[in-house]
């Protein structure tokens, strides 16, 4: 990182002492938790303690400081940019190393246990607002464009299926994500015309980079209530084997009874095993349709129907357009020709 990216991160992350901190930002308690008051944090601030109305901030976690536990009503980011943190929420004691990330939930509880001086740890929120309904939703009214594993950050961001779900992602050596974090950084403290769109754009593709992370990484790491230990691992199981898939089969690769694996799908992401292997298969569906000439019944067995009036109706009631339809408005021949 630019020398004068740190300066002014090692500037701004000074401690704070929270007895006098609690005051000025009068905060609201929001329970209890392990015999210690839960505060509610509702407005993302600036390194100045003013209410920065942004949909996408950054701030430096004080160094040395005691912050109680607290949740947002928005998605944190944190990352450690140098040193160690450690992050603790309702189960779990997570240790993040030099440029690891841990996304927190909507109204998930946690804290970061006071850090180094030598570290450098910033929290980047993201409002409900930063993200339009097609860039954060895996499917949207008009046409998909997302992967089942996608689904993971609109669950994040959800008010209600957000809460106590955070993944915390060991980036190790990906040096790409660590760059990108970092030009979001100096975008965000060294403003110039289309940062906005550019923080905004990297942000997107920060999340496609984890979830490719994952996907390779094939890990499973511990995480709130069982939410976040292995719900982005099925996600990517279902986008990886969504033409053959079955329950049972997925149930016993990952060591689950297959009643248990449908509840824990279904109560975590809101959907159904068999609605989430529709979801796959049609937006894969999409893809052949706008990038393809193939015929759709072909298209319709590739993607696991080998009955195409079945395909046409999953289509349609997941899509709200038929494939035919689709592929005349979003083929690639028909971008080329408008």
């Amino acid at each position: 990182m630019e020398e004068k990216i740190l300066a002014i991160l090692q500037e701004k992350n000074q401690p704070r002492n929270w007895d006098e901190l609690g005051p000025e930002m009068k905060p609201k308690r929001a329970g209890i938790m392990k015999n210690e008051p839960v505060f509610e944090f509702f407005h993302t601030l600036d390194d100045s303690l003013e209410v920065n109305p942004q949909s996408i901030a950054i701030s430096v976690q004080p160094v040395q400081s005691f912050i109680p536990y607290h949740v947002h009503d928005y998605v944190e980011i944190i990352v450690p940019i140098a040193g160690e943190c450690t992050v603790i929420t309702k189960n779990d004691e997570l240790r993040l190393k030099q440029n690891d990330l841990i996304i927190i939930g909507n109204h998930t509880i946690h804290r970061v246990e006071p850090i180094e001086a030598e570290s450098i740890v910033i929290n980047l929120t993201l409002k409900d607002t930063a993200f339009n309904l097609n860039d954060y939703h895996f499917m949207y009214e008009d046409r998909v464009t997302k992967k089942v594993s996608s689904l993971l950050f609109s669950l994040l961001s959800n008010e209600t299926q957000g809460e106590n779900i955070y993944r915390l992602f060991r980036t190790n050596q990906d040096t790409k994500i660590h760059l990108l974090v970092e030009d979001i950084i100096q975008e965000y403290y060294y403003p110039d015309t289309q940062s906005n769109q550019i923080i905004h754009l990297e942000l997107l593709t920060l999340f496609g980079r984890l979830i490719r992370s994952a996907a390779n990484e094939q890990a499973v790491v511990a995480g709130e209530d069982d939410a976040s230990v292995n719900l982005l691992s099925l996600l990517l199981y279902i986008e990886k084997n969504y033409a053959q898939i079955t329950l049972e089969e997925m149930a016993q690769h990952f060591g689950f009874n297959p009643n248990y694996l449908s509840s824990y799908l279904k109560k975590h992401t809101g959907l159904s095993f068999i609605k989430l292997v529709h979801l796959q298969r049609v937006n894969v569906a999409a893809e052949y349709l706008t990038y393809t000439n193939a015929p759709i019944e072909q298209i319709a067995v590739k993607v696991g129907y080998e009955n195409p009036s079945y395909f046409y109706k999953m289509f349609r009631k997941n899509l709200k357009i038929l494939p035919t339809e689709y592929r005349d408005k979003y083929s690639f021949k028909a971008k080329k020709t408008d």
